[in-house]
């Protein structure tokens, strides 16, 4: 996946695409994955980098959400579950069952919740990820050690997904232009075409060089989550709001505040909100806050009442209390909530996905979650198809292998996260002595890695390796700030770039990064 020939198919092509997607977060991904793998002609455009926004700031769950079976939302629970076991089935080198237990330091919460994760069970049927079971105290805590004893009854174990989010929206891309599709970053939709009253092409900026492109497709798909309402406003200015952004702030945390393989679920805090712990890539994540907000910023930063709300209910369930000092990054991100009324609260708006087709024909897809990005996808192209009167096919996304796919990526030790393609970047670490050293000790990057995120993942900035093809800036936002140099020059070699651009790079990225740090 290399961006360059990826400008040459945009720039040489003079026939009219079938599809234009804007948007390279996991729905618009999904959806060049869904288009090509049927055989239609699609191109993607991202304004930044692929899943710069919503699509890397997840809980890292692939889950059918308990929270929703609360809610009474049954069908996208059992949704959520089937895409749930497609996607573990799918992508198994980066989707992982994981345990949760929920502790119960009330007399009615074992039944109560027992009951409630049955039924989850239930539900997933075949595609269930562990049967669910009531736990001793001493149990509960032999699988949570740092959980709050006093007060404890017992817990339920029940099982859900995790994954890597933007390493999982990397490998989309490689997928979909595996199967034909054209994708590119930091490519950019300024205006839409129309033909009379119907759009039918996208004027796109190439955020790094100012060119412009004039594409022309059969169906103008707009996927771009929280940015939804902007595309649609392209299309007709008096296009009335169908967002409503919430955003969700996670603090990460060293692994001593959680050890073991277990995370924590706390169905109801005491202001009503969800509170997960969950241990990923050596740390511990703790979320989320749930906050409407109005700016919809490409970078959104984390609220003080939303910090104070993750220390304050992490210390009230861990023995270890947080303390802002111990928080290695705090990272935001907003969800695109379908709006029903401007009455209605988060908890109310709907986390179900939307198709909407325009009066002059640009097909929106909005809403949904993560985990049902496939789904989503599937619905949109069967709508676009139909409005583009192409050709009836039928998916195959069901069962299509999602890049670096691995039955048994754990061999690959650090490298996991890349699968099939472990091999290759183990091969890349050994070009060079330097390749193979970790650029810092609190992390397992390694030189390598950010070499072969330029050649083969389409990593244009520093902060596209260390945000997304590695996770330093929401593992530990400091040490991310004293790799940056080195990324730069590395980074620089490959691409060509002299000093000024690494000077640049590092000071944008350590601006950046700072807003991931509590003070």
């Amino acid at each position: 996946m290399v961006r360059s020939e990826m400008l040459e198919r945009i720039g040489n092509s003079k026939d009219t695409w079938d599809f234009i997607i804007i948007g390279g977060g996991a729905t618009g991904l999904g959806t060049a994955i869904e288009a090509a793998s049927r055989g239609y002609r699609a191109v993607l455009i991202e304004q930044s980098d692929f899943a710069k926004g919503t699509s890397s700031r997840s809980t890292k769950l692939i889950h059918g959400g308990v929270r929703y079976l609360q809610q009474g939302n049954i069908t996208l629970v059992l949704e959520a579950l089937k895409e749930r076991g497609t996607l573990r089935q799918n992508a198994p080198h980066l989707v992982s069952n994981l345990p949760f237990v929920v502790p119960n330091y009330d007399w009615w919460e074992g039944p109560f919740y027992g009951i409630g994760l049955r039924v989850y069970d239930m539900l997933a049927g075949r595609h269930g990820f562990g049967h669910s079971k009531g736990l001793s105290k001493e149990k509960t805590l032999s699988y949570i050690p740092t959980l709050e004893p006093k007060g404890l009854r017992g817990g339920v174990i029940y099982y859900d997904g995790q994954f890597d989010d933007a390493r999982l929206a990397v490998n989309m891309a490689e997928t979909a232009a595996e199967q034909g599709a054209t994708v590119l970053n930091y490519m950019k939709a300024v205006e839409l075409i129309k033909t009379g009253d119907v759009v039918d092409g996208v004027v796109a900026e190439d955020m790094e060089t100012g060119e412009t492109y004039t594409l022309k497709a059969k169906a103008v798909i707009n996927a771009t989550g929280v940015f939804t309402d902007s595309i649609r406003q392209m299309d007709d200015p008096e296009a009335e709001a169908m967002i409503s952004p919430s955003q969700g702030v996670h603090i990460v945390l060293d692994k001593s505040f959680l050890p073991g393989q277990s995370a924590v679920m706390v169905p109801h805090t005491a202001d009503g909100r969800v509170l997960f712990a969950v241990p990923w890539h050596d740390h511990v994540i703790v979320g989320t806050t749930d906050t409407l907000v109005e700016d919809t910023p490409l970078e959104p930063r984390p609220l003080k009442e939303e910090l104070d709300f993750l220390l304050e209910h992490a210390a009230r369930y861990l023995t270890k209390d947080p303390a802002p000092d111990d928080v290695l990054s705090a990272f935001a991100g907003l969800r695109p909530l379908v709006s029903l009324s401007h009455d209605e609260n988060t908890a109310a708006i709907s986390r179900d996905h939307t198709v909407h087709i325009s009066r002059s024909g640009l097909v929106t897809i909005t809403g949904g979650k993560w985990t049902t990005y496939r789904k989503m996808a599937e619905d949109t192209i069967d709508q676009a198809a139909m409005l583009a009167h192409l050709d009836e096919r039928p998916s195959v996304t069901a069962t299509l292998n999602i890049h670096g796919y691995h039955n048994h990526p754990e061999q690959f030790g650090p490298l996991a996260v890349y699968g099939a393609d472990a091999p290759a970047v183990q091969k890349v670490c050994r070009e060079e002595p330097s390749y193979g050293k970790l650029l810092h000790p609190a992390l397992p990057t390694r030189a390598g890695e950010v070499i072969w995120a330029v050649r083969h993942e389409m990593a244009r900035t520093v902060e596209d390796v260390l945000s997304r093809r590695c996770r330093a800036l929401l593992l530990n936002a400091r040490a991310a700030m004293a790799m940056a140099p080195q990324v730069a020059g590395l980074m620089a070699r490959e691409l060509g770039k002299g000093s000024d651009w690494q000077d640049e790079q590092v000071a944008a990225f350590n601006e950046l990064a700072a807003g991931y740090l509590v003070r």
